[in-house]
This record gives C-alpha cells, sequence and structure tokens, in this order.
C-alpha cells in the first residue's frame, strides 16, 4: 500500500491546508488556476510543506498535461524528450503543457540550458520545487523566466488539521480507533513538515492493540521514534538561515537567543570549526574596537575547541559566545575598511608621497624617494604631523569612532594629534 502522505495528497485547492499565501481565498495561485491561465514558477520551501501537491493540484484543475521529472534522475536527453512529448500534446491557443521539475536546484547549468527555449516560447510551463535558495541554485535566465513563490513551514493549526483529516478520512486510519490524546510531541518532531507528521501516524498506529485502539501521546510518539532527528542540513539554506540567527543574536546582544541558535549547530552536526570562525568574525566586526578582546577570547575558543574536540569543545565555545553578546558594539573598524575599499576603486592609483616611499638605491634618493620624512620616535610623544595620505586625500577620514569608552579615548588621542581632521 502507498504511504500515508502519498495517499493524503489532495488534487484540489478546496482540500489544500497551509500556504494560504499562495492558495488561499484571493492569493496570487489561486487566482491564476481561476483565470485559466499559469505562468512559469518556482516553489522555494524547506521539505513536506506542500511544494508537489500545489503543483499537480495546478494541473489537475486546468486539466492539461502534467510532465515531471526528478533533477536527481533526470539528464539532458531526458529533459529533450519530456519537451518534444510537451510539443506534441499542446493544442492551439491552449495553456501549456506543465512540466514539474523536483529538486530543481540539483540540475546542472547544461540541464537548466536546455529548459530557456520550451519555457521562453511557451512550449511548456515550467513548475519547480527547490529546498535551496533559487537566486544561488538557478540560472538567472531561467530565473528571469519564473516567479519565485516562498513556502513556509507549516504552523501547528495546519499539522494538526492534517492529522485530524487523515484520522478521519484515510482508508486505513479510519478503521481504527485512534485518538489524538496529546500534541505536543507530534509537533515538534512534525516541525512543520506534513511528510513527517504522516510518518509519525503511521509509526503510531502500527501499535495498534488487537481491538485497533490507539492513543497518539507524547511518550508513546518519543518511544516510536526513539531519538529526535533535528531539522538542520549542514549544506542547505537551514545552514545559512541559522549561522544568520546566531550572528545577529550576537550582534543584538541577546545572549540567551545566540546560545540557542548555537545549539540547534551543535545538536545538528554543524562543523565545530564553523562556529568558531563565525564568531571570529562577529568579534571583529560588531565587537569591534569596543571590547579588542573580544577578539583574543574568540581566538583562544577556538584553539580550545580544536585541541578537546567534543564534546568538551562546547564549553569555551559557550563561553566566547556570551562574552561576545554581553561585549558593547562597534561596526567602526568593518565601516572604516569598507568605506576605504570603495574609496580606492574610485580614485584609482593615487602614487605614494615621496617622503613616504623607501629610498634603497642612490637614483632613488637623487630623485627626492624619502626626503624630509620625519621619524615619529624622534619627537616627543612619539608623534609629528605631516602627510601620510595622497596628495588630494590629506584630510579623508575613513574611520570614525563610536561612542563606547575604549573608542571615546582613542578619539580624544586622535583628535589630540590631528586637530582639525577629527573635528571634523
Amino acid at each position: 500500500m502507498r504511504p500515508l502522505a502519498e495517499r493524503m495528497r489532495p488534487t484540489t485547492l478546496d482540500d489544500y491546508i497551509g500556504q494560504r499565501h499562495l492558495a488561499g481565498p484571493g492569493a496570487v495561485v489561486r487566482r491564476m488556476i481561476e483565470a485559466g491561465h499559469v505562468n512559469s514558477f518556482i516553489l522555494w520551501g524547506p521539505p513536506g510543506v506542500g511544494k508537489t501537491t500545489l503543483a499537480t493540484i495546478v494541473a489537475h484543475q486546468l486539466e492539461v498535461p502534467f510532465f515531471t521529472l526528478s533533477a536527481v534522475t533526470s539528464g539532458v536527453k531526458d529533459v529533450r524528450e519530456v519537451i518534444e512529448k510537451a510539443k506534441a500534446s499542446r493544442f492551439f491557443d491552449t495553456q501549456s503543457p506543465i512540466l514539474f521539475i523536483d529538486e530543481i536546484h540539483r540540475f546542472s547549468k547544461s540541464q537548466q540550458d536546455s529548459l530557456l527555449g520550451a519555457v521562453e516560447q511557451g512550449v511548456v510551463t515550467l513548475i519547480g520545487a527547490t529546498t535551496e535558495n533559487p537566486s544561488f541554485e538557478v540560472i538567472r535566465p531561467l530565473l528571469s523566466r519564473c516567479q519565485v513563490y516562498v513556502l513556509e513551514p507549516l504552523g501547528d493549526e495546519d499539522l494538526l488539521a492534517l492529522a485530524r483529516h487523515a484520522i478521519e478520512t484515510d482508508v486505513v486510519l479510519k478503521e481504527l480507533r485512534f485518538e489524538l490524546k496529546e500534541t505536543a510531541a507530534l509537533l515538534r518532531y512534525g516541525a512543520g513538515d506534513a511528510r513527517k507528521l504522516y510518518n509519525i501516524l503511521e509509526l503510531v498506529a502500527a501499535t495498534a492493540d488487537a481491538q485497533g485502539r490507539v492513543e497518539l501521546t507524547d511518550q508513546r510518539v518519543t518511544d516510536c521514534l526513539q531519538q529526535n532527528a533535528m531539522a538542520y542540513d549542514k549544506a542547505g539554506e537551514m545552514h545559512y538561515d541559522i549561522i544568520s540567527a546566531f550572528i545577529k543574536s550576537i550582534r543584538g546582544s541577546d545572549p540567551d537567543a545566540a546560545i540557542y541558535w548555537m545549539a540547534r549547530m551543535i545538536e545538528g552536526g554543524e562543523d565545530p570549526a564553523f562556529i568558531a570562525r563565525r564568531m571570529l568574525i562577529s568579534a571583529s566586526e560588531d565587537i569591534g574596537l569596543a571590547n579588542p578582546n573580544a577578539l583574543l577570547l574568540a581566538n583562544a575558543a577556538f584553539d580550545a575547541v580544536m585541541k578537546l574536540g567534543w564534546p568538551e569543545g562546547r564549553i569555551p565555545l559557550a563561553e566566547a559566545v556570551i562574552y561576545l553578546a554581553t561585549s558593547p558594539k562597534s561596526n567602526s573598524a568593518y565601516m572604516a575598511i569598507n568605506t576605504a575599499l570603495q574609496h580606492v576603486r574610485e580614485t584609482g592609483n593615487r602614487p605614494v608621497p615621496l617622503h613616504l616611499r623607501n629610498a634603497p638605491t642612490s637614483l632613488m634618493a637623487s630623485l627626492g624617494y624619502g626626503k624630509d620624512y620625519k621619524y615619529a620616535h624622534d619627537f616627543e610623544g612619539h608623534f609629528v604631523k605631516q602627510q601620510y595620505l595622497p596628495d588630494g586625500l590629506e584630510d579623508t577620514r575613513y574611520w570614525h569612532p563610536q561612542p563606547n569608552a575604549q573608542e571615546d579615548k582613542m578619539a580624544e588621542r586622535m583628535r589630540a594629534f590631528w586637530q582639525e581632521r577629527f573635528d571634523n
């Protein structure tokens, strides 16, 4: 018998649960179906949220030929064969046949190129499904011919609605005396994924007694699953989303959130070196001169975790992330180098002032290299005012200190040295 997830796949939008921003009343996909015409689009979202189902509903309700390809098993030859079949099946002035490509992000550049002509000429209407960011995984010419619609993880209400509907209507489950007594574990392990939810229901249903009674409780769900398979893809979109949340929590001075996101990465099997590298970047970019010791501690944590390994390495990482999150913040160094790089690109290769150039040969000395250079250590306070920037940029400012105890001291010292430049 087919898996429960396949048995419960709806064929109309009215039976489709979730993604109301796309399939609900007045939403974009529903409007296209009601108008009798759809344009090519890509559905981007995590597994088990209804991408394939939505594509099949579109084809079913428009009553057009529907071709499918899996990017895992199909090559350029398969694409061309399907396009030829689509040409033969199209009738004059009707909606183009729909070509659905699951996991389109796995298509190579040449495979994606082979689709361009057919999509451009309207031979097929392309519907792609991907769990990865199309901006990075789909070639630009193909992406420009498709709308991208984002699907979100299913909410708790959606998951419960799916569970109840399956228990009441599925050919197998409705024959059982199936009772939803507790749902916290079901929702936690379902994690916004309808396919996971259906798999859990099937596992629990298999524990029914001789009279067909089965009670779904938190403990029974946990016992059936044996372990918590965390949703974390080290090479996928979730990887980038969680590291983004981690860095932004440090930047936002929330140690609890930062520790939580780090725990998600650790539990998901993330490389500890990756976590430690991101903390080094954060120490430089977000804390910077407000607390220079942050970079030292982040670097020490990196060394420690490399020496200790897991699980002990989590401790210095936790110490460092709390220190970073609770430190004062400044991005003045980050902004300074970005501004300087942009200025260099705009102003070109300005010559180094002669007095700053080295003069290792007599010829170079005769040309004025190093002439009139003032050696700072020969002067009081180890400072002497002279031009260090190229001609025309003498008074340019790149570093703008931010208001914190450390940079206030630095700014006061520079203001005493450079006066007008730091008064501006």
